[in-house]
């Protein structure tokens, strides 16, 4: 038996969202501050910029995460490596390699909790049910998911889609009834949701982190020549065509986004201004 003190009393962290066995928690104050960064701490508490854990309650069930989260575990938990022999490394290492997550991923089984190391991104947990066929993600967001989610590489149909839409070749497509984990660079309350029905969707830019495997996913001009897409001062947009979801996250470079796109300043003439 194991006493918990501290751990789901602590007024300092906050659980701010759940799903299946996953529980968000955010620690309201970095209470480790030295005086040196006291003030980057406090205006970091005011921009929401907190550190995030994720809470995983295992009861006779089983969890597969990212190498490296896991910061400590509690309770009748095993775990192991998630690699059943030489062949099935090298395909997880390739598989790796070619979507940014890691080689191996570690599974966690039994009763009790694992918890994870804290990470200043935003966590998001989805219900794949919700995503039919499956959830296609952009490279480096997988943190944790039910042992028994299947995942696939999706790859890009050509080598233009991935080089003009910024995306890579290869992408790790989640499937299956179950929840898993994201590390989302913002928060939910950022992120635009869209729902398709036979119907398209163009993004300038990558800042689409989740969609639909149901999805044809192409890059196309924004007008049907290169010469009007230069009037337009647009390039190439990220395609997204069928029935399915999106999530997409429009404020991915926060404040320190370009504002080239803003609207061209107008200066009055010196000569035909008045002075009062």
């Amino acid at each position: 038996m194991i006493q918990y003190n501290n751990v789901f009393n602590n007024p300092n962290m906050l659980c701010i969202a759940q799903g299946g066995m996953y529980y968000v928690y955010e620690h309201q104050e970095d209470l480790s501050v030295n005086p040196r960064d006291a003030a980057m701490s406090y205006y970091m508490k005011r921009m929401n910029v907190k550190k995030r854990q994720v809470l995983i309650q295992l009861n006779n069930s089983a969890v597969k995460l990212q190498a490296g989260a896991m910061q400590w575990m509690a309770g009748a938990v095993k775990a192991d490596s998630g690699v059943t022999g030489v062949g099935n490394f090298l395909g997880k290492m390739a598989r790796g390699i070619a979507t940014g997550e890691s080689a191996a991923k570690p599974r966690y089984s039994g009763n009790g909790y694992v918890m994870l190391e804290p990470t200043f991104r935003f966590l998001l947990i989805e219900d794949l049910t919700t995503w039919g066929e499956g959830m296609v993600l952009d490279d480096g967001l997988f943190l944790a998911c039910d042992s028994q989610i299947r995942e696939t590489i999706v790859r890009r149909k050509n080598i233009a889609t991935a080089v003009f839409g910024g995306e890579g070749l290869f992408n790790l497509c989640l499937s299956g009834e179950g929840f898993a984990v994201l590390e989302s660079p913002v928060p939910r309350e950022e992120l635009f949701e869209f729902i398709l029905q036979d119907d398209v969707l163009k993004i300038d830019g990558n800042m689409a982190i989740a969609w639909s495997s149901t999805l044809d996913f192409s890059v196309e001009k924004v007008t049907k020549s290169l010469l009007g897409s230069a009037v337009a001062k647009e390039g190439f947009v990220n395609t997204y065509r069928g029935t399915g979801r999106v999530l997409m996250a429009p404020t991915l470079g926060g404040t320190l986004m370009s504002d080239t796109n803003g609207p061209e300043q107008t200066y009055a003439n010196p000569e035909n201004s008045v002075v009062h």
